[in-house]
């Protein structure tokens, strides 16, 4: 069961007949195209929130420059997606304009009475960089969370034991050829400390392991959905997994599914600028049903997306825990 408020306008698409899987895809895939906006090469990894009866998104875009920009978008239906033209501009607690967000791969947070979205920024090499808003349209940068270098910080929406948490993998400067996922924890969203490990690369997801969306609270605990790495002889595949984390100390595992959950087979899954990737960035999900909608990037390139039951997946975690 989630532990929640009720999203009854979220989308949702029942489960295909025939299809025996707890996660299946939207029929219309993809939801977001590659050149949605003008000047974009990709729109991806894009993450998407409620709010006030509407949904709110903030979008990865790499141009055809390849420069890697976040942008705001609005949606109804949080399906089809209004996308501004401009790079989402960042300013400090004085109001003065710092610039426009550089970097990728963003989650987004209801927090407490703001929104925080962190994402993967640069300073001498690859970080997680935070920012706040009250109303989505103006957006306060913090200072980074972590030392150069690191990827995938992901917020829990709410503290615990009196601190905010974030789960992130620690990585280098590169295309990091190993990774395990770890969690930080902070008082004040900018000194961040005690520090400790969650779960290693291993099985599927022998290369690398990164938390996706923000977790989901559940009566079983945490529901973690998360992007595994494997390295074959033909190159990277980047399937989803799932784990169930402790309610009140998220870095204890309590059930971690051994098989994926969801894995790229879809044509505009396996071509497009990264071939093979389903990256999780975003969930919905309404307590009243159960219902969860998965946002995911594809192949690098375009913004698609899946749905699943809570009890379902969550059953399914448990019966193939390793």
């Amino acid at each position: 069961m989630i532990i929640g408020e009720n999203l009854t306008n979220m989308p949702w698409q029942d489960r295909p007949e025939g299809c025996q899987d707890s996660v299946w895809r939207y029929s219309n895939n993809p939801i977001v195209k590659r050149n949605q906006i003008p000047g974009a090469n990709s729109i991806f990894n894009s993450a998407v929130i409620a709010k006030e009866g509407a949904f709110v998104g903030i979008f990865r875009s790499d141009n055809t420059a390849m420069e890697q920009h976040l942008f705001l978008g609005k949606s109804m239906n949080a399906i089809d997606w209004d996308i501004e033209h401009n790079p989402l501009p960042l300013y400090n607690e004085k109001d003065e304009l710092l610039g426009v967000a550089c970097g990728y791969d963003p989650r987004v947070c209801l927090i407490e009475d703001r929104y925080v979205v962190t994402w993967c920024n640069n300073y001498h090499g690859p970080t997680i960089g935070v920012a706040y808003s009250y109303d989505f349209k103006k957006f306060y940068q913090m200072e980074n969370a972590f030392l150069p270098f690191n990827r995938n910080g992901v917020l829990f929406p709410k503290k615990i034991a009196g601190k905010y948490i974030m789960l992130s993998r620690p990585s280098d400067n590169g295309h990091t050829p190993f990774g395990d996922m770890y969690l930080s924890q902070s008082f004040d969203l900018e000194h961040w400390g005690y520090h400790r490990f969650v779960m290693k690369a291993e099985g599927w997801a022998w290369t690398k392991i990164g938390a996706g969306p923000i977790p989901i609270e559940t009566d079983e605990g945490w529901l973690l959905i998360f992007h595994g790495v494997g390295t074959t002889c033909n190159g990277l595949i980047y399937s989803m997994g799932a784990a169930i984390l402790d309610i009140d100390e998220p870095w204890k595992v309590k059930y971690r599914c051994k098989p994926f959950i969801f894995h790229p087979t879809e044509i505009y899954e396996c071509v497009g600028d990264v071939p093979n990737v389903t990256f999780p960035c975003a969930t919905l999900q309404d307590a009243s049903t159960g219902r969860i909608a998965i946002y995911y990037g594809a192949a690098d390139t375009v913004v698609a997306l899946a749905f699943t039951q809570v009890d379902e997946l969550i059953g399914f975690i448990k019966k193939n825990a390793q």
